[in-house]
């Protein structure tokens, strides 16, 4: 999913992250928090749009970034479909364990006597 992708540089989460916090940032307004050039930003900015995870709004001469709900919504029903599975199979697992212990232990209650000889 191109979405985890971009998510892996932590300049981009962190632009997510910031984004989800404010609302609304300029592309300017995103760049004054890192320490690289605004074309390295741009760059970051057009990975995350690509992905479906950022909007971008043009405003006179200032370009507006938001959070696209829609790549949002993919990513946690991804998450979600994920869960499901791991949860079927933990459990399936857990199931099959439990019956192996069952199986291994010995009935409570009764006791072997050893058999006297005769002398």
């Amino acid at each position: 999913m191109l979405a985890f992708s971009a998510l892996s540089d932590p300049t981009r989460l962190r632009i997510v992250e910031m984004l989800t916090n404010r609302g609304e940032l300029s592309a300017t307004r995103i760049g004054s928090h890192f320490s690289m050039s605004p074309p390295a930003i741009s760059q970051h900015l057009r990975v995350l749009r690509e992905a479906g995870l950022v909007r971008v709004e043009a405003r006179a001469q200032q370009r507006i970034y938001t959070i696209d709900p829609a790549g949002m919504t993919e990513m946690e029903q991804w998450i979600g479909h994920m869960r499901r599975i791991w949860d079927q199979r933990l459990g399936a697992l857990g199931a099959f364990l439990t019956e192996e212990v069952r199986k291994t232990r010995k009935p409570a209650g009764r006791k072997k006597h050893a058999r006297k000889r005769p002398p």
